[in-house]
C-alpha cells in the first residue's frame, strides 16, 4: 500500500497542512505534537435547496391501483440469460431507475436496471454480469465521475460503475485474504456500507474490514477489526460517527465509535447487547436495519417476526417492541413511512410500527421461493427470493397503496446527536429518513453542515444507502466549535421526486484539536 488516506486527502497532506496553516485563534487549546487546526473549507450557499434532478430514468411508480389489486403480484423481474438460478437480492433506485442486484451466495451475478414509473410494466434498461459478484442485500452508492456502487464479492468486495444505466460495468474487485467461499456464513463478506470514502465490510467471522474507496477503481484495504468475543458480522450500518454491527443468525449487536478514528472502530461502553423480546426471551435474527434511532431485527427464533431496540443513547440501548410471526423465519427488514417490511422466508409482511411499542400486521405478500426480501418503492413493493424461485420469477412487484406516493421524506435520526458535545474534529454527519431517498438530491443546498452563525456550508462528500445518508467533510472540522446541520424544506427528495416539506435542524460541538494516526500499511493474514 503506497498511500494512507484520511478523508479525501492523504494523512501526509493533512500533516503538511497542519504545519503551514494559520492557528485556530488565541482561545484555541494547544494541539498535540505541533498540530495546528483551522476552519474547514466552505462553499457558497446555493440560492435554493432544490435543483434539477437530471434523472436519466423516469423515476418512481406513478400508477394508481384499485383496492382489489393490493397485495397481488402484477409483474416479475428477471436479470436476463445469465440470471439462470433466479437468486435475487435487495432492490433500490438510483438516477431514476430501479436497480436490481442478483447473485447466488456462491457467486456469479449482476446488476439490472429498469424503468419503473409503471411498476406493473417495468422495462429493462441494461444489465451487467460478473462471475465474482455474490449475494448482495446492501448496496452502497457514491457519485465520483458518475454513479458508483459497492457490492459483495466472492473473495472480498466489488465496485460497479452505474453511470450508464444501459451498460452497468465492474470498476474493480478487491480480494481480501481470509474471505472465501464455499462457507456461506463463516468467511464471506455478508454486507457492505459505503460512508464515502470508506467502505465498511461485515465479513462474518473475519470481523470488519475498512477500505479506502476514494478511488473506486483502486480501493485500498486499511484495517481489520476483530470482535472479542467473536461475532459473526452480518449487518453493518454507518450513521455519522456511529457504526452498528449485527450478528448473522445471532442475537448480539455491537455499537462502535468511528468518529475519533474512522479507520479504527472502537466499542462504545454499554453498546453491546443481546436482543430479547418483551418477555425477556433471547432471539436470533438473520439480518437487521437502522432507522429512526432504532435497530430493527428480522428474527428467526420460534418462527419469525420483528424486534426493535432504541439506540438513541448508544451507551444504553433498550427494548422497544416486538411482533411475532409464528409461521415465519426472518430474512431482511426495511422501513418506509412508519411501516416495517419484513421478509419471513415463507411470505413477506408489512407491519405498522407508527407506534413501535405496538406493532401490528397490515398486509401479507407471497412469492414462490425463499422470500427473504421486500423493498418498498413508492406505492408498491418489490418481493425477492434468493432460492427456489419459479423460472424467471426471482422478483415480483405488488401494489401496497392505491395512490402514488406524494409525501416527502422526513428526518428520523441524526448523528452526532442534537446537542452533542466534545465531538471529534474528524466527525462525519449521518441522517436517517423515514424512507429511501434519491441520493442525487444530496448536495450543499439540501444537506447543510456549517458553523453556527455563518452562512456557507462546509465542503464535503455525500453517500448513502437504505434510507441512511452521510456527509464526510472534505477537511477536519475546527475544534471547540458549534456546528449546525440543516435539511431545508424543498431539497432532499424521495424516489418519486417528493421533497422534504419541513426544515430540520440540529447542532453539535467539537472537542479539542486532535487527529488519529495514519493507518499503517495493512498486512494480509493467513486464513485461519
Amino acid at each position: 500500500m503506497n498511500e494512507n488516506r484520511f478523508g479525501f486527502g492523504s494523512i501526509a497532506m493533512v500533516a503538511l497542512l497542519a504545519t503551514s496553516m494559520a492557528g485556530c485563534g488565541p482561545e484555541a487549546p494547544p494541539a498535540p505534537m505541533g498540530l495546528v487546526c483551522n476552519a474547514p473549507q466552505t462553499v457558497e450557499l446555493p440560492s435554493s435547496p432544490s435543483r434539477a434532478l437530471g434523472w436519466k430514468g423516469p423515476g418512481g411508480p406513478k400508477k394508481t391501483f384499485t383496492t382489489d389489486l393490493i397485495g397481488q403480484n402484477c409483474a416479475f423481474l428477471d436479470g436476463g440469460p445469465e440470471d439462470d438460478v433466479d437468486h435475487h437480492n435487495a432492490v433500490t433506485m438510483l438516477d431514476g431507475y430501479l436497480v436490481m442486484p442478483w447473485a447466488p451466495e456462491w457467486g456469479g451475478g449482476g446488476i439490472s436496471m429498469f424503468s419503473f414509473d409503471d411498476p406493473c410494466a417495468p422495462v429493462e434498461a441494461g444489465t451487467g454480469f460478473s462471475p465474482l459478484m455474490r449475494e448482495t442485500h446492501a448496496t452502497g452508492f457514491y457519485k465520483k465521475d458518475g454513479w458508483q456502487a459497492v457490492v459483495n464479492g466472492v473473495s472480498g468486495v466489488q465496485f460497479w460503475d452505474l453511470s450508464n444505466p444501459q451498460l452497468p460495468v465492474v470498476t474493480s474487485d478487491l480480494s481480501i485474504n481470509g474471505v472465501f467461499w464455499p462457507d456461506a456464513y463463516a468467511r464471506v463478506v455478508l454486507s457492505v456500507f459505503w460512508q464515502a470514502p470508506y467502505v465498511y465490510a461485515a465479513a462474518a467471522d473475519n470481523g470488519i474490514f475498512v477500505i479506502d474507496a476514494a478511488d473506486p477503481a483502486n480501493p485500498v484495504l486499511l484495517t481489520k477489526y476483530k470482535f472479542d468475543p467473536p461475532l459473526r458480522a452480518g449487518g453493518i450500518f454507518a450513521v455519522g460517527n456511529l457504526l452498528v454491527v449485527t450478528a448473522a443468525e445471532g442475537s448480539r449487536t455491537v455499537l462502535l465509535d468511528i468518529g475519533t478514528d474512522p479507520a479504527r472502530p472502537e466499542p462504545i461502553p454499554g453498546g453491546t447487547f443481546e436482543i430479547e423480546d418483551g418477555k425477556g426471551k433471547k432471539h436470533e435474527a438473520y439480518h437487521a436495519h437502522v432507522n429512526g434511532n432504532m435497530t430493527l431485527y428480522a428474527t428467526k427464533t420460534d418462527g419469525g417476526g420483528l424486534i426493535m431496540y432504541d439506540i438513541s443513547d448508544p451507551e444504553a440501548p433498550k427494548y422497544v417492541g416486538d411482533y411475532i410471526a409464528p409461521d415465519g423465519n426472518g430474512g431482511y427488514v426495511f422501513v418506509k413511512e412508519g411501516v416495517a417490511f419484513v421478509g419471513q422466508s415463507h411470505f413477506a409482511e408489512a407491519i405498522d410500527i407508527s407506534d413501535p411499542t405496538k406493532p401490528s400486521l397490515i398486509q401479507r405478500f407471497d412469492l414462490t421461493g425463499d422470500l427473504d426480501t421486500i423493498i418498498p418503492i413508492g406505492n408498491v413493493v418489490v418481493l425477492s427470493v434468493d432460492d427456489k424461485a419459479d423460472k424467471d420469477r426471482g422478483s415480483a412487484v405488488a401494489p401496497f397503496r392505491e395512490a402514488p406516493d406524494v409525501a416527502g421524506p422526513v428526518v428520523t435520526m441524526v448523528h452526532p446527536r442534537d446537542g452533542a458535545t466534545a465531538q471529534p474534529i474528524t466527525s462525519r454527519i449521518g441522517l436517517t429518513f423515514n424512507e429511501f431517498v434519491d441520493l442525487g438530491s444530496l448536495w450543499e443546498g439540501s444537506f447543510i453542515v456549517r458553523e453556527v452563525g455563518t452562512t456557507n456550508p462546509i465542503a464535503g462528500h455525500y453517500s448513502g444507502q437504505e434510507g441512511i445518508v452521510n456527509f464526510w467533510p472534505a477537511s477536519p472540522l475546527a475544534p471547540e466549535t458549534t456546528y449546525e446541520v440543516v435539511i431545508p424544506a424543498g431539497g432532499v427528495v424521495d424516489f418519486n421526486g417528493n421533497p422534504t416539506t419541513t426544515e430540520f435542524r440540529s447542532t453539535f460541538t467539537t472537542g479539542p484539536c486532535a487527529m488519529p494516526p495514519a493507518p499503517t500499511p495493512y498486512v494480509e493474514e493467513e486464513p485461519e
